[in-house]
Parts: structure tokens; C-alpha cells; sequence
């Protein structure tokens, strides 16, 4: 009975440890996958701040572009005035 007995305790330590092992490879799976969403996300966000810093220089160029055309004018009536 004795050998009986710690063969089955064996074997409970050995399911126990697959038990383990398959929750550990399950928390690692799901880590790696909300990691991958998580890097996902932020892509997607710098995407969009590359398109709107995009807009925004645009739109900076056509305001300086005015002002130097603006100035430009200003110089000209004043010079003949």
C-alpha cells in the first residue's frame, strides 16, 4: 500500500505541476496579447498626431507665407508714401 500510496502522491504533485505550468503559459499568453493591443493603441494615437502635426505645420507655412507677403506689402506702401 505504501508504494501504492506514494505513487499516487507523485502523481498528484505532477498534475499539480502541470496545473501550474498551464496557468503559467496561460498568464504569459494573455500578457503578451494585451501587450500587443496595448502597442496596437499606441500606434494607432501617434499615427493621428503625425497626420494632425502634419495639418498644423501646413497650416503654419500658409500663415508665415501671408505674413511675409503682408509685410512685404506693408514695405512697398510705405516706401512709397
Amino acid at each position: 500500500m505504501e508504494r501504492n500510496g506514494r505513487w499516487r502522491l507523485e502523481r498528484r504533485v505532477s498534475v499539480s505541476v502541470l496545473v501550474q505550468l498551464v496557468t503559467l503559459a496561460g498568464l504569459i499568453v494573455g500578457s503578451w496579447v494585451n501587450l500587443q493591443r496595448q502597442l496596437d493603441i499606441v500606434s494607432h494615437d501617434v499615427k493621428q498626431l503625425l497626420t494632425a502635426q502634419e495639418k498644423f505645420c501646413d497650416k503654419l507655412e500658409t500663415v508665415q507665407e501671408k505674413t511675409i507677403a503682408h509685410e512685404y506689402r506693408l514695405q512697398t506702401i510705405e516706401q512709397k508714401k
